[in-house]
């Protein structure tokens, strides 16, 4: 599984405007605090996997990247090959 550091990603952000994020917390997680993207809870991503691209760079985040994991997972299974989890989520990103 590809991981990228908060720092890489912050970085990588400012220069990489097709990089699509997918956080996969709660929607009352995402209102008090997010790095944008698109919203897919955890729960809802079976039901909503059109959404998630192929064909680019997807970075998927949850708050300490435990929930990420798991989705990736289950991505990666069903064949995708794209997807890279922020470690430490949302945490380590507050913290950086």
């Amino acid at each position: 599984m590809q991981q990228i550091s908060p720092s890489e990603l912050k970085a990588q952000l400012t220069t990489d405007t097709e990089l699509l994020l997918i956080d996969v917390r709660e929607p009352w997680e995402h209102e008090a605090y997010n790095i944008g993207g698109l919203l897919i809870p955890v729960s809802k991503m079976m039901a909503r996997i059109n959404e998630v691209p192929k064909d680019k760079e997807v970075v998927i985040y949850c708050e300490k990247g435990i929930r990420s994991v798991i989705v990736i997972q289950r991505l990666e299974n069903m064949g995708y090959t794209n997807l890279i989890n922020l470690s430490g989520g949302m945490k380590a990103w507050k913290e950086m």
